[in-house]
Parts: C-alpha cells; structure tokens; sequence
C-alpha cells in the first residue's frame, strides 16, 4: 500500500508539496507554542524553532524523499529547467546541438556503411561457416571449372562446394529486348545456400545432364517485378538469351540476390548453358580461372583445418596432373566483396575512414566541453547564489549534467535523422549504370545503439568538465566579483587546450581531405596507356544477335570500316575489352624452347587482349617499335604479337624484343612485331604488368568494343555511330559511352575515397569556425570594460585587435601548426587511402595553410568588428 501511494503522488506533486509545507509549518507552529509556554518572547520562540528545522527547502526536499520517489521527480523538475535555460540561450543551445550533430551524423553514417559491409553478413542460413575459396597467390580470388570439380570430390572438410560467375547477356521477352546481368551457377548452388523459393522452384544438380542440358532460369525478385511486373504467370514462359530459348521456373527470395553485396544479378542460369551463352566452353579449361568457389564448411570445421585440406588435395591434384603449377593451392576469404580483391582494400579503408569520423566526433566534444566550460564561468554568480541558500553542490552538477545529456539527445536524434536519410539515400543510389551495383547500407539496431551511446558519451564528457569549477566555487567571492581571478586564470587555461586540441583535429582532418583531393587529381592525369578524351566506346556482342563465329567478324570489320567514314571521326578500330573496364584476362608466357610448360617455369604472367589494326592511333598509345597489326595478319597468317615495355623486359631482358619469339601455355609459337607504352590494366593502383595484343582477326572474340577518336562533341559522335550501327543490324544491342565515362569503375574507389575525407574535412572546418569564433566571441564580451578603457585612452586599432584576439589567433596558429605535423607524420597512412596521394605534396600543405588562414578570418571578423566598434563613453555609462 505504501508503496502504491508513493508511485501515485509522482502524478501529484502539487498536492503532495501543500501537504508537507502544512506539516512543517504545523511542526514550527507546535515548536512555537512550546518555546513561548516556556517563557520565550514569540520572536525568541520562531528564531528557535527555525534555526531547529534549519533550511525548510532542504528538510522539504528530506521529507519528500521519504514520501515519494525523488529521483524521478527531481529528474523531471531539472529536466523542465533545463529546457527554460536553452530557450533563455537560444545562440548556446543551436550552437551545441549543431555541434553534436554534425560530430554524431558523420559516426552514425560511416558505421552504417562499415556495419554493412564489414559487420553484417549475407542474408544466408549457415552465413558463419560459408567460406568463399580462392587460389594460393594473393589477389588470385577465381579457380578454373575443372579445379573445383576435383576440390569438390576430394574434400573431407565441407559439407559442399558450389560455383558462380557473373556474366553479362541479351534477353528477350515477346518482342523486347535488353541486356541482363546474370549469375552463371552450379546446379548445387541453390541448395548448398539453403535458400528456398518465392515463386516456382529452383534448380539442382539432379536438372544437369551435361553440356547445355538444363535451359532454366530463376529471376531475382527486383527483375521480376521490374522486368515483368511481378506477374506470377512468368512461371513457365520461355524467354530467349543470346537467341537460345530458356524456360523461366521460379523466383528467389526478395531478401537474397546471390553470395555478393553490391554485384545484384537479374536472374540465374545453370553453368553448364555457358557454352550457348559465350560460345566459349571453359568448364574443360583447366588453365581458364574465371569462377568463384563457395563452399560450407561442416559443423565443428575451422577454417585452418579446412585450408590443410584443400591444400592437399591440390598437391594431390599435381602429382596426377603435371601440367599443374607446383603452387597450387587453396586460401578461405570472407564472402560478399569479391573475396579478397575489394575485401581486403575495403576492411581497412572503411576503419581508417571510421578512425576519422571518430576524430570529428572527439573535435565536436572538444568544442561542446570549451561552450560547457565558458556557459558555467559565465553562471558563476547564478551558481554561487544558489550555493549560498541551501543547494548542494550535487544538486548543481546534476542540473549541469542533465542539461548537457539533454543537448546530447537532441543534437544525436538531429545527427540520426540525418544519417538514416543519408543512408537511404545511399541504399537507392547506383553509382555506376552500366554495372548491377547496389549499395544497401539500410541503418540496423546496432546502428541506433551506437547513435544512443554516442550521444550520452558526448554529452556526459563535456557536462563534466565544469564539475570541478563548481565543487571548487566559493559562493561569498563569486557573489561579490562574478568569479575570482585565479578561477578566471584557470579556466582560460582550459578553454584555450580544448580549442588548441580542437583546431588540432581540425587541421589534420582538413590536411587529410586535401591530401584525398589532390591525390584524386593525380589519378586522373597520371599515365595509363591509352588517352581517353574524344573517344567514345561501343560495346556490341554479336552472339547476342545470333552470330557464329565466322559470320561476326566480317560485321565487326564492316563497322570499323563505316566509322572511319564518318566526317569529324579520326580513328576508329576494335578491341575485345578495353583496358580498365574489369574483366582483363592473363595467362602465363614462356621462352622459345621450354618443354616443361607447367606455370612455375613460366617467365611472365601477361594480361592479353584482342585489337584490330589501328586501335593503337585509335587509343592514342604509342608504338615505341616494330609495327601494329595490318589486316594482312589474319587466321592463316603466322602468329603475331605486339606487347608491351614490360612484357619485353621480363621475357627477353635488354635484347630487342621485335622479331624474338615466345610460348604460350598450348604451345602456341608467337613472334612480336612491335612494342607499346606500358599501360594500367586492371586498376590505377597496379604495379606494372606484363601486356600482349594479338590480332583481332587470328584471336576472334564474339564481344568487342569499338573504339572511335573523333573531332565531334560525345553527343554528335554517340548520334553517327548510332545511325550507324542500327543500318548493319537493327536488332543488335549497342551500349554508347564516352571512355571517360567507362572509367567510372576504376575510379568509384578513389572517388569514394575522397568524397568520405572531403565530407570529414568541411566537417572539421565547421567545427574550427565554431570553435575559434566561440573563443573569439567569448573573449571580446568578457573585455568590452577593459577594450572601452583601452579606446578611451587613445589604443590604436591594432592593439585593440591584438588584444581582443591574440589569445585565439595564437591557439589557432598553435593548433594549425600541430595539426600540420601530425598530417605529414600520418602520410604514409593517408596515402594507402587515396592512389598517389601524399602529405608532403607542397601543394597539399600550402592548401591547409590557406586553408586554416581562412578558418581564423571567417571565425574572428564577427568578433573583431564588434571590438573595433566599442564605444567606450556609452560602455562606462553601462557600467
């Protein structure tokens, strides 16, 4: 019952506070009567019977302690104090939120990304004992068909093993047509993931009976209701792909859209069709590594001792196969980003860009705690007079606190609401339209955990900072002066260290993101091989439109031919696969006369591509010797190669390299007949690699790229070619694009790169501004007396100046400076974020000088005018 009564007059305080007032005033009243029976004069008897109940705020506060739940109670009365000290601060309040929410916004988006890629696995049962399977050598992330035949068979350690490999095909539905990008999987695959169907069903290995037998497909949810709105009749309906008939059997689960994170396939297809989709057969390549291997390691399995297996197996595999390389081998990787090719640049990246957002967060607490500190000095005299009628300096602090956790709320939901739009906003976006990329960062419960803790942590820290000033006031001194000189001292002292750390952050933030910015530029000018300005790229498959392989290449060289008949186009020849698209396949490269051509006696491992002649004028990479490709070099011709600076140096060391002669894996005899630049291949960041180009017409690739240089703007050239193309074949699917365009890919990295630390940097600027204008402000208003002295005693502009600010221009400065060397110090560092980029770059620090220069100027011009329009006989009138 007592406890019941005690719950309830939480929602009574009123009637609750009457009640003990009556009984205290009954208590004195009674102590009165006592005094004056025994022989007090009435004022003796109430001094008595006041000074024996002492403070009556402070015994009200011990009664209702005993009678209610105080802590709740008082928790609610300082929490509406509160808000009534932020709506008397409108300035201090918007301040400090902006501040947290900027700070907390960055965290909360960066750990949202960090969460998705890094944190979260794939929506699969079992995601925790799926390993993704790659080669031995680093970087090697695909395994031929044949090699996960045999992993397959003789494993003990897995439960399965099953394959994919993405591809890109045309699909055609009732008339309409358009190019797909598809998983090409193993009829196990389904089933060793344990996903089950939406729609249909899916396929199996039992649907497989050998090459092109199983001509199913299962759409990915997104494609069926984007494709074919959702329409369940699709179950059944043949569509055709590349010109060969597929029946459409089910519909995966909207939650799943294969073992990548952001490659969102449109459908899948059973691997042993490829043969109809490419007109290539890899599944008996042994030496073709173009598939990714997922297995599911048993229950109780460790991912070393599934390794150990694999590797045995793979010696195994050697000793039977001599072919093989000695090497062979097996590493496991975390699925979801292509193995180790973009997992292991993205783990780190993502925690040095986390790293960063963490260092926005300790600046934006930084600057909270200087506001805390300046607000509680300026409510010295509010505090001491509260001290001195009975408060208790516990009281005090928790009225601080609650006021700081109540700003630290705020500012994190602002920050949160932000970051979730942000992230939504990043879950629809596809960066690059060519290629199936979807970034799905939808916030999760962990996000909003840390979003809470974040804004608790910022605002519990900087509230603290006052405690000490508060336990330490001395109510009679700071009733009569506001606060004493030594405090005054002392709380400079610390407000001008927690700027000095701020502007510190700040700087090396601000260095950070110029460094990503000019290391961006760098990328974009540095040489790879080829100049892409004025060319525009069509890619074309031709088995799309029904083509073998002798009727495509008289198509091809009748569209080169039309091309470079079009006014204003300069150039124009084919490639199989431009350079820096993805996709760039390699192949080991031996000496005349080796007889052993297992891949550890080989001398190089070369990237190769197929070109008409002319695609070296059309891609504007120089031939240093020898000759390019004339049409003369055809299938009955001998066997021709044109390769690059580092191929011949590796092969044929200083000799010559035109006319020497090399080996192919099939034996296959190659004489070179000319030299080229080197180039970048595969990515920006790629160490110079061996490169071959082989004749179009000896080496024929049913899906080129036709490379035109013109003198027209992309639109007028892209409208030619059009024209151009639809006259050869109406039903033949063309993607346009500029090669500054294609390069999108390449560059997503660098440019994500720089726009995260650029986003830090403004961050950190803003946070300077704040920072050194709040400094700045605070110094001008507690010195207008002594500024207005100064002016009325004849004090020159610049020593009023000087004085108003010195003291933050010398933090500022202080700070910058420091900032600048932790920036140099951390170049190696900031340089593995962003391709040639580093802190040492003149340019860079001149930027963050300039830079910080403009911080100081934009935080203290507001400050400075108002110290330079101080009028002094009005200012001691005030006074």
């Amino acid at each position: 019952m007592a406890l019941f009564r005690r719950f309830t007059n939480l929602f009574r305080r009123s009637a609750v506070d009457r009640d003990i007032a009556d009984e205290l005033r009954s208590h004195i009243d009674l102590r009165i009567d006592a005094n004056i029976a025994a022989g007090m004069s009435p004022e003796q008897a109430r001094r008595d019977a006041l000074l024996h109940f002492g403070n009556l705020t402070i015994t009200r506060e011990r009664v209702t302690a005993s009678d209610t739940n105080l802590s709740l109670a008082g928790l609610s009365r300082d929490v509406r104090y509160a808000l009534r000290q932020l709506r008397r601060s409108p300035g201090f309040a918007l301040t400090a939120i902006t501040t947290l929410a900027l700070g907390i916004g960055a965290n909360v988006v960066v750990f949202g990304v960090l969460n998705a890629i890094i944190l979260r696995p794939l929506d699969i049962p079992h995601v925790d004992r799926l390993v993704q399977i790659e080669q031995q050598h680093p970087g090697y992330i695909t395994q031929s068909y044949p090699d996960y035949v045999d992993f397959r068979a003789r494993n003990t350690t897995f439960s399965d093993l099953a394959a994919s490999r993405m591809n890109n095909v045309g699909i055609a539905f009732r008339g309409s047509a358009q190019q797909s990008w598809i998983y090409e999987v193993s009829g196990n695959y389904f089933d060793m993931l344990g996903i089950q169907p939406a729609l249909g069903r899916l396929f199996h290995q039992s649907d497989e009976h050998g090459p092109n037998s199983a001509p199913y497909v299962v759409l990915t949810d997104g494609f069926w209701r984007n494709r074919f709105n959702a329409d369940p009749d699709i179950i059944g309906a043949t569509v055709e792909l590349d010109k060969h008939p597929f029946t459409v059997i089910g519909v995966t689960p909207r939650t799943f859209n294969g073992t990548e994170l952001f490659l969102w396939p449109d459908f899948f297809i059973p691997m042993v069709n490829e043969e109809q989709i490419e007109g290539y057969n890899y599944l008996i390549k042994r030496q073709n590594h173009g598939i990714y291997v997922f297995g599911m390691l048993k229950p109780g399995v460790t991912p070393r001792q599934a390794t150990e297996n694999l590797i045995a197996v793979a010696h195994q595999m050697t000793r039977e196969n001599p072919a093989l390389d000695d090497g062979l081998g097996a590493r496991l990787s975390k699925p979801g980003l292509l193995g180790d090719l973009l997992g292991g640049p993205a783990r780190p990246f993502l925690a040095v860009v986390m790293a960063l957002a963490l260092l926005v967060l300790a600046a934006a607490c930084v600057n909270l705690a200087g506001i805390f500190t300046a607000r509680s000095a300026d409510r010295a005299r509010e505090l001491a007079i509260r001290l001195s009628i009975g408060s208790s300096r516990g009281r005090l602090l928790r009225q601080i606190l609650t006021e700081a956790v109540l700003i630290s709320v705020i500012g994190g939901l602002a920050g949160t609401v932000f970051a979730v739009l942000l992230l939504n906003a990043l879950t629809r976006w596809q960066p690059i339209s060519q290629y199936p990329i979807h970034v799905t960062v939808n916030p999760d419960a962990r996000v909003f955990v840390l979003a809470l803790l974040l804004s608790l942590i910022s605002g519990i820290l900087p509230g603290l900072l006052p405690a000490r000033q508060i336990w330490k006031t001395d109510a009679m001194q700071a009733m009569k002066s506001g606060s004493s000189t030594s405090v005054l001292l002392r709380r400079l002292t610390l407000r001008d260290v927690l700027l000095g750390v701020q502007i510190t952050l700040c700087a090396l933030l601000v260095t950070a993101s110029l460094v990503s910015l000019r290391g961006m530029e760098r990328s974009l000018h540095a040489p790879i091989g080829f100049e892409p300005r004025d060319v525009t790229l069509a890619f074309e498959d031709l088995h799309m439109a029904g083509y073998s392989d002798d009727s495509a290449f008289p198509v091809e060289r009748r569209m080169i031919d039309e091309a470079s008949r079009i006014p204003g186009i300069t150039a124009a020849a084919s490639i199989n696969n431009v350079p820096l698209s993805g996709g760039s396949d390699d192949t080991d490269v031996y000496l005349e006369g080796t007889a052993d051509l297992r891949p550890s006696n080989s001398v190089a491992d070369a990237f190769y591509f197929s070109m008409s002649p002319g695609y070296l004028g059309a891609a504007g990479t120089r031939l240093l010797a020898g000759r390019d490709f004339t049409w003369d070099d055809g299938p009955s011709a001998p066997k021709v190669a044109i390769v690059n600076e580092t191929f011949a140096r590796r092969v044929f060391g200083n000799s010559p390299a035109v006319g020497r002669h090399f080996l192919e894996r099939d034996k296959t005899r190659f004489e070179v007949v000319g030299v080229v630049e080197d180039g970048k291949y595969q990515s920006l960041t790629e160490s110079p690699v061996a490169a071959m180009f082989f004749p179009l017409s000896q080496s024929h690739d049913d899906s080129t790229v036709l490379v035109v240089r013109s003198q027209l703007s992309p639109p007028e050239t892209a409208s030619a070619l059009d024209r151009m193309l639809s006259g050869i074949d109406s039903s033949l699917p063309i993607d346009l694009r500029t090669w500054p365009d294609n390069l999108a890919l390449v560059l997503f990295p660098a440019r994500v790169a720089t726009a995260a630390l650029g986003v830090m940097g403004l961050l950190a600027a803003m946070l300077a501004v704040t920072g050194v204008f709040g400094m700045a402000a605070y110094s001008v208003s507690r010195r207008l007396r002594e500024l207005g002295i100064r002016v009325a005693l004849g004090a020159h502009r610049t020593q009023l100046v000087r004085a108003a600010l010195g003291r933050p221009l010398l933090v500022l400065l202080s700070g910058s400076v420091a900032g600048l060397i932790f920036g140099v110090l951390a170049s190696h560092l900031l340089a593995a974020l962003v391709y040639q980029a580093t802190s040492r770059d003149p340019l860079v620090l001149l930027g963050a000088v300039a830079a910080m220069t403009v911080i100081g100027l934009i935080a203290t011009w507001i400050p400075a005018r108002r110290a330079l329009s101080i009028n002094p006989a009005q200012l001691l009138r005030e006074e």
